[in-house]
């Protein structure tokens, strides 16, 4: 292997072709793809964004039952198509998405031997460019097996030395994808590393995440080092647990189509934040019928303890999830979630016990009752369950759920995401939706476009959360920062905000019962808007919003979908600040790593006429926000102080 990929990287030192090679760019001219077969039969693709390289000739390599397929190949032919149409997204960071790509298909054959065929299918958006392999159907590919996918993402060798790029490695597969996004010096990259996705680079002329969309019925992807010693990276899929050297099977009979390889383009790396690529690229609605599916805030009995002084020691019983129902009721939040321990047999938390049954539940809870106690309230339940207990009753428990007005449930622990995984994902999604039951999968991997696929999937985890506060200091105001610019990137993160027990860095302390957060208060407050999640949290425990309800008013009003998101400032690795609108309203969050900075805040995006801004900003005490009201226009700039470790978040209405 590794004296095939030294060959390989001889090759790949320029673009030499057999025939000129082929270019697809952008509507708007920004963002170009080159691709066509090098003197020796190599598929080849590069990507540039004004002209200026971002990803050098780089090698499209999927190895099959018994061959590899992008060796000897002819460029046979192409064509070319456009398309410009807008579609609605159920729940999102847009209200809409707009499909608007000049694609260009490229057809190769071996020049020898089999001539098996292969197909690329190439799009270039203004926001990034995708790609995707086909091999049709043909007698010579009957074995319908893939065991790796080596295409490359090569890094330009004369400049990439300045890049700054951040990866999570995570280090293995089948984890919960639950980690830190460093800083990565790009030269010491290695075969033996596996990132996560996004990668993310800054060139100083461009930026760039390397990510994935479209993933049906495939395995997920991950990045290595290219395994040659030169710069850039290498593709790898998650593999079978029956076998290792096996990552997807496929029907026979039926070409293998990959999802889509994506590389999102901006200028610098808080632009792509606005961007809806995955989304666009990804299966239209199976679900013919979403009128049901409602985005909104839920109060939830785990993270917090939760105590509740009125029933202490009690946790999942009738009383407390009565308590929080009529919390959520009494401050507009449309759902309640009762976590782990509710069903007959639960409390093993990451381990299926023998014996659940998630359609009885245990004795100091009746879900029959409360369920309707609910409803009298105008309050719907979530329901969390282990996915192996969920897999054993399917539809038996998602049809008494329906019958008990159940709004969702939060599915937890799969921690894969090979083939059969990502199968059963579908699976789950498609018997939810049939029950008009919504979905967050915890536990799971990180998006990659199924929510426009299944818009019932409304949020989902794969990221570091404050979960982690109960047990950890790693969830810094840095790693939040992060996020923004790495794992938000992908689509909804349940992150699971509302941590109101504030603490500096100095003062935090580790507990599992009342949690401390290690970020102020206004910083907690933004999360709200910079995170996005149709399935927002209000993690603490009743008693402490009602004991210091500072800026609780403005989590009670935030919106859980949004119909335009920009981002409007910040540096990666030091600040952030999103804006995003719901109807009239704009609503902005502003995030600060551990050292105290001042950041403007360019009030552009607003239309004509006057506004009245609500700003929380960082107070004397990590959990003391300070309050302001003033009027505003366009042409405005809001100046926000943040302390180490804080944050501002503000409320922007027009003045009728």
């Amino acid at each position: 292997m590794r004296l095939l990929l030294g060959a390989l990287a001889l090759l790949l030192l320029s673009f030499p072709a057999a025939a000129d090679p082929l270019k697809v760019v952008s509507p708007d001219g920004t963002n170009s793809v080159t691709i066509g077969a090098n003197a020796s039969g190599n598929p080849l693709y590069s990507v540039a964004r004004n002209g200026t390289t971002v990803i050098a000739p780089s090698p499209i390599l999927l190895d099959l039952d018994d061959y590899t397929l992008g060796w000897n190949m002819a460029v046979t032919g192409s064509e070319t198509a456009s398309a410009d149409t807008h579609y609605a997204i159920v729940a999102g960071k847009a209200a809409e998405g707009r499909d608007q790509y000049n694609q260009l298909t490229v057809h190769y054959q071996e020049k020898a031997g089999a001539k098996r065929r292969m197909d690329v299918l190439v799009r270039a958006y203004d926001s990034g460019v995708a790609f995707r392999t086909v091999i049709p159907i043909q007698p010579t590919t009957a074995a319908a097996v893939v065991r790796y996918d080596r295409t490359g993402f090569y890094f330009p060798s004369d400049f990439a030395q300045s890049w700054k790029c951040w990866g999570f490695n995570v280090g293995k597969f089948g984890s919960s994808h639950e980690g830190e996004f460093d800083p990565v010096d790009i030269t010491r990259l290695r075969d033996h590393n596996l990132f996560d996705l996004p990668f993310v680079c800054d060139t100083g002329k461009a930026a760039f995440a390397l990510a994935e969309a479209d993933l049906l019925d495939f395995a997920g992807m991950y990045l290595t080092g290219r395994g040659d010693g030169g710069p850039g990276l290498q593709l790898k899929l998650s593999p079978s647990l029956d076998d290792f050297r096996i990552a997807v099977h496929t029907r026979i009979g039926s070409p293998i189509v990959t999802p889509w390889r994506v590389v999102m383009l901006g200028d610098k790396p808080g632009s792509l934040i606005d961007s809806t690529l995955i989304t666009d690229l990804s299966t239209p609605s199976r679900v013919e019928d979403t009128s049901w599916i409602k985005p909104g805030l839920t109060s939830w009995d785990w993270w917090n303890g939760p105590v509740i002084s009125k029933y202490p020691g009690k946790r999942t019983s009738t009383e407390v999830a009565e308590a929080l129902i009529d919390f959520s009721a009494g401050n507009g939040l449309p759902y309640a979630m009762i976590d782990e321990g509710w069903y007959a047999g639960a409390g093993g938390g990451g381990v299926r016990r023998p014996g659940v049954d998630i359609t009885r539940w245990n004795d100091p809870i009746d879900i029959e009752k409360v369920a309707a106690y609910a409803a009298s309230k105008g309050v719907k339940l979530w329901l969390w369950a282990h996915w192996l207990a969920i897999d054993d009753q399917m539809e038996e428990a998602l049809t008494l759920y329906e019958k008990l007005g159940i709004a969702g449930i939060k599915v937890d622990f799969m921690d894969r995401d090979d083939q059969w995984m990502v199968n059963w994902y579908t699976k789950l999604l498609a018997a939810a939706a049939r029950h008009k039951i919504m979905v967050d999968l915890h536990g799971a991997y990180p998006p990659r476009g199924l929510a426009r696929t299944y818009p019932n999937l409304v949020t989902q985890e794969g990221v570091m959360g404050a979960e982690y506060n109960k047990w950890s200091r790693r969830v810094t105001a840095t790693h939040n920062v992060m996020l923004a610019y790495t794992r938000g990137l992908l689509g909804a993160m349940d992150y699971t905000p509302g941590g109101f027990r504030n603490r500096t860095p100095a003062d935090f302390q580790i507990r599992n019962d009342l949690p401390f957060v290690q970020t102020t208060r206004a910083q907690g407050l933004a999360m709200y808007v910079v995170f996005f999640s149709p399935l927002g949290s209000v993690a603490d425990s009743p008693d402490i919003y009602a004991e210091s309800p500072a800026g609780f008013e403005f989590v009670k009003a935030i919106p859980a979908s949004w119909d335009e998101t920009r981002w409007i400032g910040g540096e990666i690795g030091e600040s952030v600040a999103v804006a995003r609108r719901k109807g009239k309203t704009w609503y902005v969050g502003a995030m600060n790593t551990e050292s105290p900075r001042s950041l403007a805040l360019p009030l552009g995006f607003l239309g004509k006429g006057r506004f009245e801004a609500t700003l929380w900003a960082d107070g004397d005490k990590a959990d003391a926000v300070v309050k302001t009201v003033r009027t505003v226009a366009a042409g405005d700039t809001v100046t926000v102080q943040m302390a180490g470790s804080g944050g501002a978040a503000m409320v922007i209405r027009p003045v009728k």
